[in-house]
């Protein structure tokens, strides 16, 4: 869990760090519904691209991405496995019972992996040059008409803020607890599948206890100096439409556009 990266603020003063977080939030999720049209190697090649050229301009090291996808390594294997053995369709190169290798599966286990590592470093990008604030900002900025159907966008803008900023430390914490129980001599690796889940409850308990207390000193605090949701509260950061914001959506409506024309001219 220490390896836990998404939600994590790295400090820094590249192209990315320094756009405005409202253009970030739309680039991302942009890119992440472009993905679905990829599906050959070109769309996938004009996808990769853009990622690097992201990763790069955020000036964090290649490596640091990496390690965070290693917490979901299984989750990623686990799910190539379900679609290379359950898809159906095409050549089969091998059958045994209900498992079935076929051309489809294995084309699809493809597209799923790519589309996976993709999401999730598109996103890693946004949190590693965006701090919590930020994001709440943005999020708040652009759910602005919203408030004229009197939906509650400064609370949903709070929630989200709250929940980026303490994702990684609830994972330190589990890391923690963990720590201290092996100390005492708990082997989470040991025994079948019900040991080991045994041995997850001393983790789960503590720390909820631990996300309660926190969220109680929270609660505590804001009332402390006044928070209330409305209108007339005003707001030290200002957010700024700049030019290198204008140049990225430049850059990714190109990129972008050019995976869709791709996905329908093939």
């Amino acid at each position: 869990m220490d390896k836990f990266m998404f939600g994590r603020f790295i400090p820094g003063n590249s192209w990315v760090h320094r756009m405005d977080p409202r253009a970030k939030l739309v680039l991302c999720f942009l890119y992440i519904a472009v993905v679905f049209f990829a599906n050959d190697f070109w769309t996938y090649l004009v996808m990769t691209l853009l990622l690097l050229v992201s990763v790069f301009a955020t000036k964090i090291p290649l490596g640091v991405f990496i390690r965070g996808l290693m917490p979901l390594f299984w989750l990623m294997i686990f799910t190539v496995l379900i679609q290379v053995f359950f898809g159906v369709g095409g050549h089969v190169y091998w059958h045994w019972g209900w498992l079935v290798l076929s051309q489809n599966g294995i084309n699809s286990a493809g597209l799923i992996l790519m589309r996976f590592v993709l999401i999730i470093l598109i996103s890693t990008i946004l949190t590693f040059a965006t701090q919590p604030l930020e994001i709440a900002d943005g999020i708040e900025s652009l759910l602005s008409p919203l408030r004229k159907l009197h939906f509650p966008v400064a609370t949903l803008a709070l929630m989200l803020s709250l929940a980026l900023r303490f994702v990684p430390t609830l994972m330190d914490e589990a890391e923690k607890i963990m720590n201290a129980q092996r100390s005492r001599g708990v082997d989470f690796g040991e025994g079948g599948l019900r040991q080991r889940i045994k041995t997850i409850v001393p983790i789960l308990i503590p720390l909820f206890v631990n996300a309660f207390n926190r969220a109680i000193d929270i609660s505590t605090a804001m009332e402390a100096r006044g928070y209330q949701d409305g209108e007339n509260r005003t707001k030290y950061r200002q957010l700024k439409w700049q030019r290198i914001d204008t140049i990225s959506f430049a850059v990714y409506a190109v990129c972008l556009g050019g995976v869709i024309a791709l996905r329908y001219l093939s």
